[in-house]
């Protein structure tokens, strides 16, 4: 098993390195990764040197263009949202731009966090008519409660690679049931069910050996895709349909 996990780690990561492309503008290098945004475009980051490190941000980029869609975040619920997930990416809002400062030694980490949190951002407050007015993760925090379910919301572990990898919930084992870790994916496509899913790889192995992994799947305007669900079960993740969700209701609250 862990040759075969290392193995998809290094194609994950030989993946990463071959997609990825550098353009020199004015003071600053852009990177254009090989990740998608809801356009189908590539996201892109900008570095230049700070002092003895450098500077990484999305230029305003995420922020800017879920405005331009039609969702605000001024609300006191979506600030706090929008808070606690970059903190636990290590990001900062820097007017509407996501910025982090890495030393030559913290690059490769905090241009990862820097990415995973303008995926994990854009997922979180995108929606597909403006006039919706609930969030999907507001919506699992709540059926949650609603149940008794414990958890502990936005855990963050380390995985092999040395990567930080933010989870939205976690559920303590118990008597009758493992450690279990769910993720909630807002518009679920090939490109997030598989950041997710590499997520899961990357950390499965400094968590408990039974420990499970879920994704919640938003289906209530669209059906994920079976590439999508097939994604996820290759890697052991879970996928469960929001529509779906009592089925599991006595699994989560175990």
């Amino acid at each position: 098993m862990i040759d075969e996990i290392q193995k998809l780690l290094d194609q994950y990561l030989v993946w990463l390195r071959d997609k990825t492309a550098l353009r020199q503008v004015k003071d600053w290098i852009e990177i254009t990764t090989p990740y998608l945004d809801r356009h189908n475009d590539y996201l892109q980051i900008y570095v230049k040197r700070d002092n003895n490190g450098f500077i990484l941000t999305d230029d305003g980029y995420t922020i800017e263009d879920l405005k331009r869609s039609g969702c605000e975040i001024e609300s006191k619920k979506r600030k706090e949202l929008l808070s606690l997930t970059l903190n636990g990416f290590g990001v900062k809002l820097d007017g509407n731009s996501l910025t982090v400062h890495a030393a030559p030694e913290t690059f490769a980490l905090r241009k990862h966090n820097l990415v995973q949190s303008m995926l994990a951002v854009n997922d979180l407050f995108y929606l597909a008519a403006p006039m919706v007015a609930s969030l999907f993760l507001e919506d699992v925090t709540s059926w949650l409660d609603l149940h008794d379910i414990r958890y502990t919301p936005k855990v963050k572990f380390t995985g092999k690679s040395g990567y930080d990898h933010l989870f939205d919930f976690v559920i303590p084992a118990s008597k009758r049931q493992p450690e279990r870790i769910l993720q909630t994916i807002n518009r679920p496509s090939r490109d997030t069910a598989q950041a997710v899913a590499f997520s899961w790889i990357d950390t499965r192995e400094v968590r408990p050996a039974n420990s499970r992994a879920y994704a919640f799947l938003n289906d209530s305007e669209h059906v994920p895709s079976a590439s999508v669900l097939d994604a996820l079960k290759n890697y052991d993740v879970s996928p469960i349909l929001w529509s779906n969700r009592e089925e599991i209701r006595e699994e989560m609250a175990a």
